[in-house]
């Protein structure tokens, strides 16, 4: 029987490309966190969250923190009741989500690693390539079009654009996109930005300019359930549901309620097993689901395209956090596609982490 040895925790700071800037604020920085869980066996599980303070309500030394308070849950445990213990930790730290998920990874990680299988075997299926969108974040119209013009160039045919500010703004936004790339898919992310009265007049005004939306993104507060099942009932394009989901029952709230039409999992929110959870409960409810991410580097986004792997319960895939960041491995290289492989998540130890042996 297999058996923690050692955890450990550190932070990990990774600079972006650019500044990414959305409605709740800028990123210039993805400061993150990584988990290593160390085996009596000589295996290694490593694991990634990257918090976000207006949405997940942690910055990186909280996460960091919480990360350690729970390591003596772990150690001597029997890396097998990995279900258990990741229960037993969330329990433990209720709301640390960031947290949470780099902890639960690293566990998962190892338990594959140390039985020689990928990760999605996990979740029911093979290690196959996912194809991810991409994003625009919130910029000038000739910016957001010269971004969009590369990502199509790059093979994209889907693209998210943030909005959720002024209107005439966004809208020019979002037409200077879908005129740059007019055969791809454009979405729109709002991180909570608007109301339903914005909302449905943004909607009305990108669709006289002639851009078709495949999708609104969290229009409203993510405590608005009802603002949200409204703004659904006023339009004709798909709304999903972000920041208003993190937990099972919080999916079965926007279920009950006809909040969404589509619910965005993200693991940086849910973690692995709480997110095959609300995944199971939006196929149970005719729901699509989006697969989303924060800003993980290679171990957070191969982590959950794992899960898109091997669940094939996904709709819409937004794992592109790491073609941000300014160093990203050459089996991630700027592309839709993410290949992904075993044993565990088949991502090696940050070089930034030290101290730790890739087994």
């Amino acid at each position: 029987m297999t058996r923690i040895d050692r955890v450990s925790v550190e932070s990990l700071d990774r600079e972006l490309r650019e500044p990414f800037e959305i409605s709740l604020g800028t990123r210039e920085k993805a400061r993150n966190l990584v988990v290593l869980v160390e085996t009596d066996s000589g295996v290694v599980g490593h694991g990634e969250g990257s918090p976000l303070p207006p949405v997940t309500g942690e910055t990186q030394p909280a996460a960091v923190a919480t990360a350690r308070s729970v390591t003596s849950m772990l150690e001597g445990a029997s890396l097998a009741d990995y279900r258990e213990l990741a229960g037993e930790v969330r329990a433990a730290v209720p709301g640390a989500v960031t947290a949470l998920f780099a902890v639960e990874t690293a566990l998962l990680d190892a338990y594959c690693r140390d039985r020689g299988i990928p990760l999605s075997e996990l979740f029911g299926g093979a290690p196959t390539p996912v194809t991810t969108d991409i994003t625009v974040p919130i910029v000038a119209p000739d910016a957001a079009a010269e971004r969009a013009t590369r990502a199509a160039a790059a093979g994209f045919d889907h693209i998210k654009v943030k909005t959720g500010g002024a209107i005439d703004d966004d809208v020019a936004r979002t037409v200077a996109v879908a005129d740059a790339a007019p055969n791809a898919t454009i979405t729109v992310d709002a991180n909570q930005g608007w109301t339903p009265k914005a909302t449905e007049q943004f909607v009305d005004e990108v669709a006289t300019a002639g851009v078709d939306l495949a999708l609104v993104e969290q229009p409203t507060p993510k405590d608005d359930i009802r603002g949200l099942a409204r703004t659904r009932d006023r339009l004709s394009v798909p709304v999903a549901a972000d920041e208003a989901v993190f937990t099972p029952a919080d999916a079965t709230t926007v279920v009950r309620d006809g909040a969404a039409d589509v619910i965005n999992v993200k693991l940086g929110k849910s973690g692995l097993l709480g997110a095959a959870a609300i995944a199971t409960i939006a196929e149970a409810a005719s729901l699509d689901c989006m697969l989303g991410c924060m800003l993980e580097g290679a171990t957070g986004i191969a982590t959950s395209a794992h899960l898109a792997a091997g669940l094939g319960a996904f709709d819409y895939v937004d794992l592109d956090g790491h073609l941000l960041l300014d160093e990203t491995p050459p089996s991630m290289a700027f592309g839709p596609g993410i290949d992904i492989d075993g044993p565990g998540h088949g991502v090696s130890l940050p070089a930034a982490v030290s101290g730790a042996t890739q087994s």
